[in-house]
């Protein structure tokens, strides 16, 4: 009997500005002008549930309601992304600051996170010292422990040979490596090396043989959890906004029934559902960027100091295993 798996995603904004959602109608069928309309709420939380690719959403009940559901998880992780330690322009010039505000908010978490997903950009020049920093706040963190995966910040001044000898240990050719957490695949992939600016993300022939063969022989029901720097769907590849090769590596994992893709790099929540694959983008802790297109080129956008803080944000994941589950809640800092 084969296993149907199911996959639900919760978002909750507080006192936010609506996330952006990927207008995908042609492959999900979904009104997603609607749903923005219901999510201008302010102050209020969103219950987005996907179920074979369809979309729906209620309001949430009380934050301590909220905190009650999610501790129900069988194990739940933290994703921060593009922290930019070293990044001092009038975007954001205490980037240490807003990071130490997200650790705080992991730190206040009704349950501690079993583990922090970096999905990259820790630094801004991989200069030494601001691998350091980032060290030092983390170890400030709460949770088990740390797995990081590369961006191209990271790998800018020498290939990533510094960043390789801090956080690759263990790990496969430029980094990629996966992991087992209570009947869930993680597989972080590295897409950002070699690439130039603005150029797409790039995983390369070696990366994808490795990715064939570490999911070969795993039953189609197992949870996978994909994370990497720049996102594996093509959100914007004027601006290098999308990986390449991403069809080849998505198309390994088609015959899984649940799959979730978590990335950095655009400085923004973007989601969208195709088939059995969710996407889902992250918030730097750092600065924000412009919305895809909105802008002759992407790069740190300057907002006014009290906005900042309701750009940058978290994503926390709850993972239920009775019903092979994941819960997504993206949190502002402000």
């Amino acid at each position: 009997m084969k296993n149907k798996t199911n996959k639900i995603i919760e978002l909750r904004h507080l006192g936010m500005e609506p996330a952006h959602i990927h207008d995908d109608a042609a492959h999900d069928g979904v009104d997603r002008r609607g749903f923005l309309k219901c999510m201008a709420w302010a102050g209020t939380g969103m219950l987005w549930t996907v179920s074979g690719g369809v979309l729906g959403s209620r309001l949430l009940s009380p934050l301590s309601a909220v905190a009650a559901e999610r501790s129900m998880g069988d194990f739940n992780f933290v994703q921060i992304s593009d922290s930019h330690i070293g990044f001092n322009k009038p975007a954001n010039a205490d980037v240490v600051g807003t990071l130490k505000q997200a650790i705080a908010r992991i730190n206040a978490l009704p349950t501690a996170p079993d583990f922090i997903l970096h999905t990259g950009d820790l630094s801004h020049l991989s200069d030494p010292a601001e691998f350091d920093t980032l060290d030092q706040l983390l170890k400030t963190a709460k949770a088990g422990k740390v797995f990081f995966v590369p961006g191209e910040h990271d790998v800018i001044s020498d290939g990533g040979k510094e960043y390789r000898a801090r956080y690759g240990k263990g790990t496969k050719g430029d980094g990629w490596f996966s992991f087992d957490q209570r009947g869930v695949h993680f597989i972080g992939l590295v897409n950002v090396m070699n690439i130039a600016e603005g150029a797409l993300g790039m995983l390369g022939e070696e990366q994808l043989a490795w990715l064939k063969d570490d999911v070969s022989g795993r039953s189609s029901s197992t949870p996978i959890v994909v994370f990497a720097h720049v996102p594996l769907w093509s959100i914007y590849p004027q601006w290098g906004w999308g990986t390449k090769d991403a069809e080849r590596a998505l198309g390994l994992l088609k015959r899984f029934g649940s799959v979730t893709v978590l990335n950095g790099h655009i400085h923004q929540t973007l989601k969208k559902v195709e088939g059995n694959v969710t996407f889902h983008t992250a918030t730097s802790t750092a600065f924000p960027q412009p919305a895809p297109g909105s802008a002759p080129k992407p790069g740190p956008k300057k907002v006014a100091p009290e906005i900042l803080p309701k750009v940058l944000g978290i994503t926390e994941v709850n993972y239920v295993e009775s019903s092979h589950s994941l819960a997504v809640v993206d949190a502002t800092l402000g």
